[in-house]
């Protein structure tokens, strides 16, 4: 099972009504659509580490460019 890391979001409410527009559409709670645009934006960035390197490394994060 993957940890989850609780916080709590500051979002301004035109944010907050189309992310829960969007969930409604998809399907899915807001907390998953929020991690759901989170993970694809880092996925974008090329800032997710590739599920090979995730379990190679015991899902600890990769090491930094010196």
């Amino acid at each position: 099972m993957v940890d989850k890391k609780a916080f709590p979001l500051r979002i301004s409410e035109d944010i907050w009504q189309a992310t829960r527009r969007w969930s409604d559409d998809e399907l899915r709670s807001v907390n998953a659509q929020i991690e759901y645009i989170l993970r694809d934006a880092l996925r974008k960035a090329g800032r997710l580490p590739k599920p090979s390197e995730q379990v190679a490394r015991g899902n600890r994060p990769p090491d930094r460019k010196k």
